[in-house]
């Protein structure tokens, strides 16, 4: 059957819409047929699509309730033309999002077409797959945002932590801007919320690559772009208060100027003193922080925070309580990767949330 397709203002069907049809849904909604008209009223029977409303010219029943558009141009495409090539679903043949070659599920994800990337997935994409960036289609997606995008990819097996071949992650991007959602649901698919994901001290130089400073760590970006939410989930979720980083660190190999610690970096960039109190509470260790470095005015773009200041002095002050250091004792005995078991063990509710910070 024949296969309406629609141009939106300002674009035209470009050749890869006339090999690929799907793509354009992808892209920028150029099907008419789009991802929930797919669902409706159309049937998947092997590699063609066919109307469901047989009576009814297939034009008509795609252009219904759409408004009056002088400027559309529909498209009609030969009924032995394959709507999706399965062999071809993988390839990187399609030149867009900033003339990258990408993926359909790559287009789908950046665009936030939620049931494109669902519908990819059916047919057989892969998830996992990276663009010449090192990105994958999770981490497109969580940086133009699109929650129920990335909620699919990582139902489907996606890597909540990206790929080993791009500098930035997931959770760093979703703790940078802020969004809480997006950092929830990588963290509830088992995301790792310390920077060890890119760090590999077992590899011979010049693989290898050290931490040499904060500012790749998502504590940090989420510290210094003043997002409490996204710092306080980083640390329920077992993020190491001090570094960031699973393993032994060298702080002599910090850039200079830099912050030593979790701290330091929270009370540099003037964070109120939530920061300060919830790395505390979280065990952070305050002699990390030299107290030369901490005045009236601060070394770094913004002046500390005095009541933030004046919450770091009494902490330091006085001995933590032994209720505090139990707690971050179990914790740490269990580790990051256990936490998420704290609800099935036989305590009571109120252990389970003390557990947890909640």
């Amino acid at each position: 059957v024949p296969l309406s397709v629609r141009a939106e203002p300002g674009r035209c069907p470009s050749a890869v819409v006339l090999l690929v049809p799907v793509l354009s849904s992808c892209a920028s909604g150029f099907l008419v047929c789009g991802p929930g008209l797919l669902r409706q009223a159309w049937a998947w029977q092997g590699e063609c699509v066919k109307a469901s409303p047989a009576a009814e010219p297939l034009e008509a029943f795609l252009t219904r309730g759409l408004p009056p558009a002088p400027g559309r141009r529909v498209l009609r495409l030969p009924a032995w033309l394959p709507v999706l090539s399965l062999s071809r679903i993988n390839e990187k043949s399609v030149w867009c999002c900033g003339w990258l070659p990408c993926t359909p599920l790559r287009i789908a994800a950046t665009a936030g077409h939620g049931n494109c990337v669902d519908f990819l997935i059916r047919k057989g994409a892969e998830v996992d797959l990276v663009d010449v960036k090192g990105q994958t289609a999770l981490y497109v997606a969580v940086v133009n945002g699109h929650l129920e995008s990335a909620q699919i990819l990582l139902e489907a097996g996606a890597d909540p932590n990206g790929s080993r071949h791009h500098r930035s992650t997931p959770v760093y991007h979703a703790s940078r801007v802020g969004r809480a959602d997006i950092l929830k649901a990588l963290i509830r698919y088992g995301a790792d919320v310390d920077v060890n994901h890119h760090l590999t001290p077992d590899a011979q130089p010049p693989f290898s690559r050290r931490l040499t400073s904060l500012v790749v760590c998502p504590l940090y970006i989420s510290a210094a772009y003043h997002n409490l939410q996204c710092f306080k989930l980083l640390l329920q979720a077992g993020a190491n208060p001090d570094f960031n980083c699973n393993g032994p660190v060298n702080t002599q190999g910090f850039y200079r100027g830099s912050p030593g610690c979790v701290m330091d970096a929270v009370l540099r960039h003037g964070c109120e003193a939530a920061f300060v109190s919830l790395l505390v509470e979280f065990g952070a260790n305050l002699n990390l922080v030299k107290w030369e470095s901490l005045g009236p005015e601060s070394r770094g773009r913004r002046k500390v925070d005095p009541e933030a200041l004046q919450v770091f002095k009494e902490a330091r002050s006085v001995p933590r309580s032994l209720l505090n250091l139990c707690r971050v004792a179990v914790r740490r005995a269990l580790g990051k990767y256990r936490l998420h078991l704290i609800p099935s063990l036989p305590l009571p509710d109120p252990i389970k949330k003390f557990l947890l910070y909640e």
